[in-house]
């Protein structure tokens, strides 16, 4: 590595950012930062039902959502947010939408299956609500999950044989009592959406799990209940392939005038298959694939409750960052050994992208970056020392170590995260989902971090430190999300044009960094992460890597102190190793200063020396969404 030299940094205040919140877009337009979660359940997901959520539905979590009290659906507390979302996606399992709770509520709508088939199917209602009056709800849960299937080499997992999905086969047709639960969902997405001040954008989860293999999508939508109505959502129990489900999103668009995208999430537990080389089948990519996918899927969901899915240190060795909140359980009854692969994680399938398109000529992996909660809990709660579990029943101290049984993980490993970012001209449907699909949005792991990125050849001189800031970036380059191509007289390396703030409520800034990602002459892909900027003199010129930050986190109270790191940064940087004819792509990782985990807060709670799981002390992290740069 070269050495590194330290840029000239303007540290600007919290105010300064604030002024310049609404900034000059395309055409002209003004953008706005929101932040919200596009990925939360509630008692009409089975799993969630199963799991304690009985009591908050879709009015409840929109209620917390925009800041209310609401009663715990498990402890029964009054509990509320600390800061309110600007929107929320309600996404709903489409797999046995609303009927496990249709069944308690004995309210159930299905098809007769003769005799034999309605005593088994009795018999599940009669298991099902058992479990749920013994609190055993978990139990009956699992029925529905692969059972350890290990399996050797890389084959399509759909059709292995030992998958659960037919098993929902047992409650018959399940059609018209999806169908009321969705109409309700809708109504209440509807009535909650609050144009300017709160978004409600209607969505669903389409949960393909086959042989452990997460291929998990939320589908979200701009529209309203009048196209929203027209349609039932696709879920797996109709097809596990991907390709399935872009078609039915293509067909359904095409019948009813609606919009859609599939956001992917948790690729860190698909078992190398959710950025694969190759199809779900195991067919070489071909650009009418990557050109289907790439419009289907322009973002990730890159952190969440069950762990990040930027990278592993097994994949990027020289990242001293790059074990975060890693998450090694798959969801199955049993652990099998867990192995990180490229096609499990954000960066390394940023770099296969340029790979497939260097070869087909199409990207299918040219993705935003997003977090959301994925909380079951039908409460979003990112904030570590506000955070609620990933399910009703884990969400106590004394109740963690409950949601595992069997399943291997439980409460100590889940994460309080994340957010979605999204430089948006107006808090509106259309104008959030646009934001979406051209990019423009970045991942939080739950801190509201202030991130603005503009890439560009030629920026004005102290264009980081100016008042227009943000006009500057639109004027002179694209922002994250963008694309930039290269002149035939090109002469300037590429810049970047970088703000980060702290979150007002929340810690200190320790660094920016870069990580930049190509391919080389020699056509091998490449990565590197270069510091840009950092608080304190803290350069380590032994190894060419900034030091760590000190941690104030005082391990017997829980609390921490803002005396290290900064409140802000801006920065311009200049690729020192930029080469115009590699391919490559750019994206900023914010790093805060070291503050107390979830898990140590609550082990503090229960007298414990230590979290019995999980990591004491985390550095929350902003992503932003890529930028790619094309040679002529």
């Amino acid at each position: 590595m070269k050495k590194l030299v330290k840029i000239k940094v303007f540290v600007i205040t919290i105010l300064i950012f604030q002024s310049i919140s609404s900034v000059k877009s395309y055409g002209g337009t003004d953008t706005k930062l929101f932040f919200g979660d596009t990925h939360l359940h509630t008692y009409y997901s089975f799993d969630a039902f199963l799991n304690n959520n009985h009591s908050i539905g879709p009015d409840a979590a929109y209620r917390w959502a925009k800041g209310q009290p609401v009663i715990h659906p498990f402890n029964r507390t009054r509990v509320q947010i600390n800061t309110p979302l600007d929107f929320l996606v309600i996404a709903d399992h489409a797999e046995m939408m609303g009927v496990m709770k249709s069944i308690r509520d004995d309210t159930f709508l299905g098809e007769d299956l003769g005799i034999i088939g309605n005593l088994k199917r009795w018999y599940a209602f009669r298991s099902m609500n058992q479990a749920v009056d013994e609190g055993t709800g978990l139990a009956f849960f699992r029925q529905f999950v692969p059972q350890n299937p290990n399996f050797e080499g890389h084959p399509d997992p759909v059709k292995l044989p030992g998958n659960n999905i037919s098993d929902l086969a047992i409650f018959g047709d399940t059609e018209m009592t999806v169908k009321r639960t969705w109409l309700d969902l809708v109504d209440s997405a509807d009535e909650h959406n609050d144009p300017e001040k709160f978004t409600t954008l209607i969505g669903w989860e389409w949960s393909s799990l086959p042989m452990g293999v997460n291929l998990h999508r939320v589908i979200i939508s701009p529209d309203g209940g009048d196209i929203a109505k027209s349609y039932i959502p696709f879920g797996s129990d109709q097809s596990q392939y991907p390709q399935k489900l872009w078609e039915w999103l293509e067909d359904t668009s095409n019948k009813t005038g609606a919009e859609f995208i599939a956001i992917p999430h948790n690729s860190n537990i698909s078992k190398g298959y959710m950025f694969d080389r190759t199809t779900l089948e195991g067919d070489q990519i071909t650009a009418s694939y990557a050109k289907t996918r790439l419009a289907w899927e322009p973002i990730v969901e890159v952190t969440q409750i069950k762990g990040d899915s930027e990278t592993h240190s097994k994949l990027s060795p020289n990242d001293d960052f790059a074990d975060f909140e890693n998450y090694e359980y798959h969801i199955q009854v049993g652990k099998s050994k867990y192995i990180p692969q490229e096609a499990d994680f954000v960066r390394p399938a940023l770099k296969v992208g340029l790979e497939i398109e260097k070869s087909v000529g199409v990207n299918p992996y040219k993705f935003g970056l997003i977090g959301s909660t994925d909380s079951h809990s039908g409460l979003s709660s990112p904030e570590e020392s506000n955070f609620l579990g990933k399910f009703a029943t884990d969400s106590t101290p004394e109740t963690k170590k409950r949601l595992g049984s069997r399943l291997s993980a439980n409460g100590w490993d889940m994460s309080a995260s994340g957010l979605a970012a999204v430089w948006a001209e107006n808090n509106t449907r259309d104008e959030i989902f646009n934001a979406f699909k051209r990019r423009e949005v970045y991942a939080t792991t739950g801190s509201r971090i202030k991130v603005q990125v503009f890439a560009g050849w030629l920026f004005p001189e102290g264009a980081e430190n100016a008042n227009n800031f943000s006009e500057i970036g639109y004027k002179y380059g694209v922002p994250m999300g963008g694309e930039l191509t290269s002149t035939s007289d090109l002469q300037a390396s590429l810049s970047l044009l970088i703000r980060a703030a702290k979150d007002p409520k929340g810690a200190n800034l320790d660094r920016i960094q870069v990580v930049k990602g190509w391919i080389d002459k020699e056509n091998q892909t490449r990565e590197r992460v270069f510091d840009v900027a950092w608080s304190e003199d803290r350069v380590n010129l032994e190894n060419d890597r900034i030091a760590p930050i000190q941690s104030t986190v005082d391990l017997t109270s829980g609390r921490y102190e803002n005396s290290v790191g900064e409140d802000s940064f801006a920065v311009l940087w200049t690729d020192p190793d930029f080469t115009p004819a590699d391919k490559s792509f750019y994206y900023v990782r914010v790093l805060e200063i070291p503050t107390p985990r979830n898990g140590l807060l609550d082990s503090i709670a229960l007298g414990l020396d230590k979290p019995p799981r999980g990591t004491s002390i985390i550095q929350e992290r902003a992503y932003s969404s890529p930028i790619w740069y094309h040679p002529k």
